[in-house]
């Protein structure tokens, strides 16, 4: 693939927040090295946004204030639909988004501690850890991100999401959603593995728009932009790996 053809078949990433909001970029590949993305520059933007993120957890762990908490989640809502459509506002929408959602991860963890004692650290050591084997896989190429792998990927993730706005829609209108979401049976924590794995494979296609935009000169705002969706899906899976662990410790 030449790497104008490359250019042009990013907007087709797999990741939902990816999007199509790439091809019209190309206007760009004449662009001054300086003035490109890099792949530095997105790892070192990702250690801001994880840096923050962990601040502001920190607050909120030690301050329980379920208003602070509520308001980092609406916050980081709002932030990341915004993100998705204007990329090229990233660098100021993404360290907010990135300390929003501290606020609201950190209340949501002192939550789930209280109940089920450790369960933070092994929540995040998890997180982490498949983090590192999943860059591990794609870089070896243990798994390789083709155009069936994307499919697949964002057709599951849609999905997904889906039947989650269909369960806050029953919720919201007085029902009890739907059951196997919640539940601690055999059922829900199948469910709950098989979103744990559809989010960290998300990881993979992440890498992969980082890598391939970082050796074909994607404008510089490229690199928060890399960072913020690389965050949105450490989040994601953080919270569904909490849920899982919750599941099997109810279990017990």
């Amino acid at each position: 693939m030449s790497k104008h053809q490359a250019l042009d078949t990013f907007g087709r990433s797999g990741n939902p927040v990816f999007g199509n909001k790439f091809e019209g970029d190309a206007q760009f590949r004449d662009l001054p090295v300086s003035e490109k993305m890099t792949l530095d520059g997105t790892v070192n933007k990702t250690g801001i946004l994880l840096a923050l993120c962990f601040s502001t957890a920190a607050i909120s762990w030690n301050i329980p204030n379920p208003i602070l908490w509520g308001a980092g989640m609406g916050i980081g809502f709002i932030l990341a639909i915004t993100t998705i459509f204007r990329p090229t506002i990233a660098a100021t929408t993404a360290p907010i988004y990135a300390a929003s959602q501290g606020l609201f991860l950190g209340g949501i963890t002192v939550l789930f501690e209280a109940q089920f004692p450790g369960i933070a650290i092994q929540a995040i050591g998890l997180t982490f850890g498949t983090l590192a084997s999943l860059l591990v896989c794609y870089k070896t190429g243990i798994i390789k991100p083709t155009e069936n792998f994307r499919l697949m990927i964002v057709s599951a993730t849609s999905g997904i999401m889906i039947l989650y706005f269909v369960n806050i829609g029953m919720m919201w209108f007085g029902g009890s959603g739907i059951g196997f979401i919640h539940s601690n049976g055999i059922m829900g924590i199948g469910f709950s593995l098989f979103v744990v794995g559809i989010a960290a494979l998300n990881l993979v296609l992440d890498f992969d728009f980082i890598e391939q935009g970082s050796e074909n000169g994607l404008p510089k705002h490229m690199e928060w932009f890399g960072a913020f969706s690389l965050m949105v899906t450490l989040v994601w899976l953080y919270l569904e790996i909490l849920r899982l662990l919750a599941k099997l410790r109810s279990n017990n």
